[in-house]
């Protein structure tokens, strides 16, 4: 008999026949937050701002445009866009697929683009869950830049109301603002592990 089983065997002794049921967990926490896709919207961008990122609103025909806005105020040539995310790339912008692509080479491109799994706008999160139109994990964690296109009908209110949507088999990314850390002395340095700039665009009309 090993000693694992010795006191396994201690304990269910001590016990006896009547072993103690788990304690239920409380059930008391909130799992709606009763909120319009507008609100829901609102609140997000609020959450985002306080994390220092960026929220674009626009309609279905105006993705185009964002995204090019977006691009051009960053300066952006070339970005990673996976292969399943169908969104216009502006004139001149070299649009590059990211597989494959090595660390060293996603590092030099100018930034990447990718949908989400959805968001939770109470916490300010983007859930990234490695579907076709966001890629591999390294996508969104190595370029510096990462530009972000959600579709209003995937943000949600809270996490207990995201949690039944994702699928835990996934690689699941949780996003909550750019990159970012602090020292011993409270010194905040952006961009460590991660990108250090997250732009989202929020199309509007999913629903």
């Amino acid at each position: 008999m090993s000693a694992r089983d010795e006191v396994l065997a201690r304990i269910r002794t001590a016990l006896g026949e009547a072993r103690p049921e788990a304690a239920l967990v409380p059930r008391g926490y909130r799992t709606g937050i009763g909120m319009a896709a507008g609100d829901l919207a609102d609140l997000l961008a609020g959450r985002l701002a306080d994390y220092g990122a960026r929220m674009r609103r626009c309609g279905q025909d105006e993705v185009a445009a964002t995204v090019g806005a977006a691009l051009a105020e960053r300066g952006a040539r070339r970005v990673v866009v996976p292969a399943g995310l169908d969104v216009p790339i502006p004139d001149g912008i070299d649009r590059v697929p990211g597989e494959p692509m090595t660390a060293a080479e996603l590092d030099a491109v100018d930034g990447v683009i990718t949908g989400a799994a959805l968001a939770i706008a109470e916490t300010g999160t983007i859930v990234l869950d490695g579907s076709a139109d966001q890629g591999r994990r390294a996508l969104s964690l190595i370029p510096d830049y990462h530009l972000c296109v959600l579709r209003d009908d995937r943000v949600v209110g809270l996490v207990t109301e995201a949690m039944p949507l994702l699928d835990p088999a996934r690689p699941l990314t949780w996003i909550s603002g750019p990159s970012a850390t602090s020292d011993i002395e409270l010194d905040r340095v952006q961009g460590v592990h991660g990108p250090r700039t997250l732009e989202v665009i929020l199309v509007t009309g999913g629903r």
